[in-house]
């Protein structure tokens, strides 16, 4: 993708901050060929756009030379490499993140040197330093856990040296980094997560760690683990090919967290050098640490670290040439997409459904189950759900009672589904066509439908039209649960709730139990595939579940058109896998709709380059210009935002199921009914253009 003037295609004005582990070749204690290959990997850095470069530990030097490290010569060539690296860093976009041994008065340390643009930045010494096993790091190095407030000159450069810097870009706002020494994140307490709540979004680890079998591993849980518990990203660098292998052996293992979810990992054993690069969303990261008062909570008990922290300041160089984002944005964030956990993932998606519903049937003593089932999506997988439930609880699954309710705009083929399904399924199922009383409401409210087929009559299929049949069946529902004994399970879903797609009160909006309120649209598909690919309730039923979702999703409230053609949700609202996108962004992290619209760009433009989750339909392959996005972002900030809210607030129970959020007022998701969506509005007017171009 070439340079676009629009400051919407730069990457850096989302918050996006290019970081790349280096992986350069080293020789024992050849600090000249070592510095030229740290170099080198920087030019290589620089042309990838690369704001960030992680190397492993002290790789001037290389890591397994003992005590040659005490050298006097060694000590001089690592500093006069120093400062060959720095003058060699300007004018390239990277900050180099080097290892190297420092000697500041007759103390020497294993440190962490930040270096941009010609500018040594500041010097972090290494706090903990193993000496057990194979290591012997005390016996060269000092311990640099109580350096704080220090200063260092190394080849003429005067930089902060302690362990109390951390370091922040002036013109990217999210762009703050802080650095720790391989044993420092194996520490029960690491310094790292004290850089992390003084405000660094990004932790850097230099390692030199020996490879033994399952040391991979290892480093993968506690990269993730750092990840995770420090709310940032964590970029991991390991000594590779070339160090000495007298008595050990090295992987050159590259590995890139955010927020505990791995981006990056670098080739192991690999004998060239090497750039692991992904783009880390430090917006994101700062959004997620807003929303949570345990971590500032933390930083409070922790003596409020961003106080006595040292912040030093640099402007950063962006003059990167590649600008194409380098990071996986999933299409379809709610969906399982790990293969290896796909089914894990399912398997407790639907079984958070059946044991919450499980305790309101024990809880309520009920005799029944009342569904309305429409041979669409969302009433099928509440019927699988109930189906499980009974099977489990040992009740029969005639308790279920499953009511079709055919109306003005109910087709042929959703009408055989819904009798097949109920059929299939095993359950009490009954036809009640509110045809005739929809009428009459109509007549009686002296709506101009009511009086088709006379002189002066009109075919208006306005909202009124729709929603008489919506609040007719869940009267018929409410009222059938009473008289059997039961209660009502609600089939509406997380994505029918987020853009107020549904009737309020006594309308489809309304049940005893929304078992469905916690999983959007595209999950639901997704859990109806799994249920099929597992074979959970055999073949009859399966054929059935083919075909529901094969049905295209309608509500199916207006008679067909001329030709056939049935009311479309889709055509109405949009799609359902931009608005799920949507919902995940702006629900869970608070993203602003600029950012959203940037990431739904980069997921839905390209197929060749953005995998969809195995079992997807082949429609689900499309692509989506970024005028699409944007027209149908603004229907979701309209709804969402603007006038669905006061549904939510009355929303009745149901079970959360994604880590992306729930809108229950009791839980994720707390918003006045009257606020306005003017800001989400103007923001995206803003910032957002109406085409690539």
């Amino acid at each position: 993708m070439g340079e676009r003037a629009h400051p919407f295609f730069d990457l850096h004005t989302h918050g996006f901050v290019r970081v790349a582990t280096c992986t350069p070749f080293v020789r024992p204690a050849d600090i000249s060929g070592n510095t030229d290959s740290i170099l080198t990997e920087a030019a290589h850095a620089h042309e990838a756009g690369v704001d960030l470069a992680v190397y492993p530990e002290l790789c001037v030097t290389g890591y397994a030379i003992d005590d040659l490290h005490l050298q006097a010569a060694v000590i001089d060539a690592a500093a006069a490499a120093i400062g060959r690296i720095v003058e060699g860093s300007a004018g390239l976009t990277p900050v180099l993140i080097v290892g190297a041994p420092v000697q500041r008065g007759a103390r020497l340390y294993n440190c962490a040197l930040a270096i941009a643009n010609g500018r040594l930045l500041g010097v972090v010494p290494k706090s903990y330093l193993p000496n057990y096993r194979e290591f012997y790091e005390k016996r060269q190095f000092t311990r640099g856990h109580n350096c704080h407030g220090l200063d260092v000159t190394i080849a003429g450069h005067e930089a902060p040296f302690g362990t109390d810097v951390i370091f922040a870009a002036e013109n990217l706002p999210g762009f703050v980094f802080g650095m720790e020494i391989c044993e420092d994140f194996w520490a029960p307490q690491p310094p790292g997560m004290m850089a992390a709540m003084a405000g660094a979004t990004i932790l850097c680890n230099l390692s030199a760690s020996p490879v033994t079998i399952g040391r991979a591993s290892d480093r993968h849980l506690h990269c993730a683990s750092a990840s995770s518990r420090g709310m940032c990203a964590y970029a991991y660098s390991a000594s590779g090919h070339g160090e000495s292998t007298t008595d050990l052996a090295w992987d050159g293992q590259g590995v890139i967290y955010e927020l505990g979810q791995l981006m990056k990992e670098s080739v192991r054993f690999d004998r060239q050098a090497e750039l692991c690069v992904t783009d880390i969303d430090t917006a994101r990261i700062v959004n997620d640490r807003t929303r949570n008062g345990t971590f500032h909570d933390a930083a409070e008990a922790a003596g409020r670290p961003e106080d006595w922290y040292r912040r030093v300041a640099f402007t950063h160089n962006t003059t990167a040439g590649d600008i194409g984002l380098r990071r996986k944005i999933r299409r379809y964030p709610f969906v399982p997409a790990d293969p290896d956990t796909l089914h894990e993932d399912c398997y407790e998606a639907v079984n958070i459904q059946v044991d919450a519903l499980m305790r309101r049937i024990e809880a309520t003593g009920a005799k029944s189950l009342v569904l309305g089932i429409s041979g669409g999506l969302d009433s099928t997988h509440a019927l699988l759900v109930a189906c499980i439930a009974c099977d489990r609880l040992g009740r029969p699954r005639s308790d279920i009672r499953g009511y079709t309710m055919p109306g003005f705009g109910t087709s042929d083929a959703t009408r055989d589904n819904a009798l097949r399904l109920m059929k299939a399924a095993g359950i009490t199922a009954e036809t009640i066509d509110i045809t005739p009383a929809a009428e009459r409401m109509l007549a009686d409210i002296g709506h101009p439908y009511a009086d088709k087929g006379a002189d002066g009559g009109e075919e208006v299929y306005d909202t009124t039209f729709e929603n008489v049949q919506a609040g007719l069946r869940t009267d018929y529902l409410f009222r059938l649960a009473g008289h059997h004994g039961g209660f009502v399970i609600g089939t509406g879903d997380l994505s029918e709730m987020a853009l107020g797609w549904c009737t309020y009160g006594v309308g489809d909006q309304m049940s005893h139990y929304g078992v469905n309120s916690g999983v959007p649209k595209t999950l639901i598909q997704y859990l109806m595939r799994w249920m099929i690919d597992t074979d959970q309730f055999g073949h009859e039923l399966n054929e059935v579940l083919e075909d529901v979702l094969g049905t295209e999703i309608s509500p199916e409230l207006v008679p067909a058109g001329e030709h056939g053609e049935m009311q479309s949700t889709e055509d109405q609202i949009g799609p359902y896998a931009l608005h799920d996108f949507f919902l995940h962004h702006i629900a869970r992290y608070g993203h602003s709709p600029s950012h959203v619209a940037f990431l739904a760009w980069q997921a839905w433009r390209e197929i060749e380059t953005h995998g969809w989750p195995l079992g997807f339909p082949e429609d689900a392959k499309r692509t989506y210009s970024l005028g699409e996005i944007r027209q149908w972002l603004e229907v979701f900030c309209r709804r969402f935002f603007g006038f669905s809210q006061f549904k939510r607030s009355a929303m009745p129970n149901g079970p959360k199921v994604s880590m992306g959020g729930a809108l229950s007022p009791r839980g994720d998701w707390r918003a006045p009914s009257d606020a306005v969506a003017d800001v989400w509005l103007a923001e995206l007017e803003s910032n957002v253009p109406h085409t690539e171009d």
